[in-house]
């Protein structure tokens, strides 16, 4: 399928790292061709419209999210504060959406999610999903 608008380089970098996979020189470890290959091949069967999708309902809100996460931290110092309680599960409840997120994006696109996302991880030099 010829894509008249192909994802970037910088854009497939986030495609991958949002579905949990990890960057391809990641040191020490290759990376599946049946993993890379499945990504590059969904992805390179998009269309337009799709990438579209991708680019406006994932890419353009999982960086807000996951920046959402690492700044909750910065209310967690009070614990009460005259009638303002903080939400102690605020910080593992916008993890639970980012990560929600994630897996839909994989969802859409037909890919299961990565390792870092599934649950998998590495062990021994190759990359477990």
């Amino acid at each position: 399928m010829t894509q008249t608008t192909p994802f970037t380089a910088a854009e497939i970098t986030d495609i991958r790292r949002f579905c949990g996979y990890p960057s391809l020189g990641a040191a020490g470890y290759f990376y599946p061709v049946e993993i890379g290959g499945t990504l590059q091949a969904s992805l390179a069967q998009l269309s337009d419209a799709e990438q579209a999708v991708v680019r406006t309902k994932y890419l353009a809100v999982l960086p807000g999210l996951e920046t959402a996460i690492e700044t909750a931290g910065a209310n967690m110092g009070t614990d009460v504060a005259a009638v303002w309680t903080r939400n102690r599960t605020e910080a593992a409840d916008r993890r639970a959406l980012y990560n929600a997120k994630r897996r839909d994006l994989c969802g859409f696109i037909g890919v299961p999610p990565g390792p870092a996302l599934a649950g998998g991880g590495i062990s021994g030099g190759v990359l477990r999903a």
